[in-house]
C-alpha cells in the first residue's frame, strides 16, 4: 500500500528536533504552537518509534486529519516558522459596521445639540438617529459605544464638546499631599 504522505515527508534535523521538543516541554508558548510542534515531531521520518501516519497523529492529539496534513505541508513548503505560527488574517471575519465616513457622522451627531426633550445624547438615541439618517441599516449600542470610546468621545456631561476635561467634584490635586501615616516623634 502506498503512503499518501510521501509527497510532503517531514525530515527534522537534530537542531530543529531539539527546538520543537523545547517548545512542547516548557509550556510557555501558545497552545496552538505547542500542538503544531507536536504534530511535526510525530510526523518526523526519523522518529524513534517510527513515523506516525496522519490518522494516528490526529487521533492521539485530538485534531482533524486535514489539520495534520496542512501543518506538514506548510513545514515542507515554507519552513519551521510558518508551520508553527498561526496564519495572520488579512481581513476581519466580519467587516466593520462603521467605516470612516459613518464614524465621522456619528461624532458629528454627538457634537450636535441633543434632541428636543433630552439633556444629552444616549447610546439608544444615537442608535436610532444613525438608522433614521440611513447611515446604517441597523447597529448595536455596543458598537456605537466602542467606536465613541476609540474616538475619545464622551456622552457625559454639560459640555458642548465631545469630550469632558473638567475636574469632577471631589477630585483635587491636593489629595496626594495629605498623609495618612502617624507623625513620628
Amino acid at each position: 500500500m502506498s503512503d499518501p504522505n510521501r509527497k510532503y515527508a517531514v525530515v527534522l534535523t537534530t537542531r530543529t528536533r531539539r527546538r520543537l521538543e523545547s517548545i512542547t516541554r516548557n509550556g510557555r508558548a501558545a497552545a496552538k504552537k505547542i500542538l503544531h510542534a507536536r504534530v511535526l515531531l510525530m510526523s518526523d521520518a526519523h522518529h524513534l518509534a517510527g513515523r506516525y501516519h496522519d490518522r494516528q497523529i490526529a487521533t492521539v492529539l485530538g485534531i482533524h486529519v486535514n489539520t495534520v496534513a496542512r501543518i506538514r505541508t506548510r513545514f515542507v513548503r515554507q519552513g519551521e516558522g510558518p508551520a508553527l505560527e498561526r496564519q495572520v488574517r488579512t481581513t476581519p471575519p466580519v467587516p466593520p459596521k462603521l467605516d470612516g465616513r459613518a464614524e465621522a457622522i456619528l461624532v458629528a451627531i454627538c457634537c450636535s445639540p441633543a434632541p428636543e426633550g433630552q439633556r444629552r445624547w444616549t447610546l439608544r438615541l444615537l442608535q436610532t438617529e444613525m438608522v433614521r439618517r440611513r447611515v446604517v441599516t441597523s447597529i448595536c449600542c455596543e458598537t456605537i459605544r466602542q467606536r465613541l470610546k476609540k474616538t475619545c468621545c464622551s456622552l457625559g456631561g454639560g459640555s458642548d464638546s465631545a469630550s469632558r476635561n473638567a475636574m469632577r467634584p471631589g477630585s483635587s490635586r491636593r489629595w496626594n499631599k495629605c498623609s495618612t501615616s502617624t507623625p513620628s516623634r
